[in-house]
């Protein structure tokens, strides 16, 4: 499942479709262009917005000339041993528990946000020491899921 969104960034136009969110990657084409996009978290909450024009420190490459899977944005947190929330959501379908064994890219738990069920992934192989959410609760940006042993 995708969401499309049209944005506007410095008086330009772009078609915007995000497709599976998994924990820290994201795939993203941009006005039909495969782009690897990386964005690093200061590990500071995001501010409240209010009108405000808020612009988050993106890093893009170039698009992949050939590409067989879709390209991968990766949300840098402030500690490897955590999967945070890439945007705010309600917590769906948990797929882990304390104890289990995570590879790369397996599917931790889905995260509804604007009626768009999200697979939130691994970004890293490990023993899941604790889950810090529930099914139902909503969470903000940056709410930390799980914690690696």
């Amino acid at each position: 499942m995708s969401k499309k969104l049209q944005i506007s960034l410095n008086g330009k136009s772009y078609d915007v479709e995000v497709n599976d969110i998994s924990g820290t990657t994201m795939n993203l084409s941009v006005n039909g262009k495969a782009y690897d996009v990386e964005i690093e978290d200061s590990g500071a909450p995001m501010p409240q917005t209010s009108g405000q024009n808020i612009q988050p420190a993106v890093k893009v490459a170039a698009p992949k000339a050939s590409q067989t899977a879709a390209p991968a944005v990766v949300i840098a947190a402030a500690s490897n041993d955590v999967i945070i929330s890439p945007m705010p959501g309600v917590i769906m379908d948990i797929a882990v528990k304390p104890g289990d064994k995570v590879e790369v890219k397996q599917p931790i738990c889905a995260l509804e946000a604007m009626k768009m069920k999200n697979i939130i992934r691994s970004n890293r192989e490990g023993v899941v020491a604790s889950v810090e959410v529930s099914e139902g609760q909503r969470v903000p940006y940056g709410a930390v899921i799980i914690r690696f042993a």
